[in-house]
């Protein structure tokens, strides 16, 4: 078993490995995280883990509000996240590599990251100014007909992308080359789909390439038949998220 200690950055959304994920840091705890991640030589990759929140609150708390006025803001790296961390966050998450980090000149960061490994959530330190955790790193295992599933569900994507323009009436950007690896596929379109976080933390801790790919391809045929049918109330407004902050 391979494992690696790492910064950890609680979201109410789900990171793929190869997904890019732009943030807006301004809360102490993850600045400070930056700070420590700058400090890393240029030719290393500078990592964190992204984890999403079972239960819990991706900003914490800074002043009194619903529902106790008199309630004291929480501070701290564990803030917003309960007495026990690890509890408060899904159990795979997925390590990411900040390619640009800015400093912007009022102390908050711009980032550009990547998704590279699935990670397993060990245990999580927050003894230090931003929370740290242990990580197992999962392999990815093809399963059983990844590649006949592959191309399933990319037909059955394509024609759930059509279906979604038309709801939304606007067009999606088909005519974009789609990656024919398996894992690839299996990953894009588990970010791409319009899912609550739920069932998208279900498609990142998949058994194998294979599941996501059947579990994608129910997904898919169901949401498209959804649209077909409820033209005037599309999916994505049936499971909108609120936007994170971060």
């Amino acid at each position: 078993m391979t494992t690696v200690r790492l910064p950890l950055f609680p979201l109410n959304s789900v990171l793929f490995p190869g997904l890019v994920l732009p943030l807006n840091v301004f809360e102490e705890r993850y600045r400070a995280m930056l700070r420590d991640l700058l400090k890393t030589p240029e030719d290393e990759p500078r990592r964190f883990a992204v984890v999403a929140i079972r239960d819990g609150h991706e900003v914490a708390p800074s002043a009194p509000g619903m529902p106790d006025p008199t309630a004291r803001p929480e501070r701290g790296p564990a803030a917003g996240f309960g007495p026990e961390p690890l509890r408060a966050f899904h159990g795979v998450g997925c390590a990411a590599d900040a390619a640009t980090i800015r400093e912007k000149s009022d102390g908050t960061f711009e980032v550009l990251a990547t998704g590279t490994t699935r990670v397993r959530l060990l245990s999580v330190d927050a003894s230090g100014p931003y929370l740290t955790a242990e990580l197992e790193e999962l392999a990815e295992e093809p399963g059983d007909e990844a590649g006949p599933l592959a191309e399933d569900v990319l037909r059955s994507f394509r024609r759930y992308q059509k279906r979604l323009a038309g709801a939304r009436e606007r067009s999606l950007s088909s005519g974009a080359e789609l990656p024919d690896d398996p894992g690839v596929v299996s990953y894009l379109v588990a970010a791409a789909m319009v899912h609550d976080t739920p069932t998208k933390q279900r498609l990142l801790q998949a058994p194998d390439t294979a599941s996501r790919l059947r579990d994608e391809l129910r997904l898919l045929r169901a949401e498209t038949s959804i649209i077909r049918n409820l033209p005037s109330l599309p999916a994505f407004e049936l499971t909108r998220t609120p936007t994170s902050l971060n």
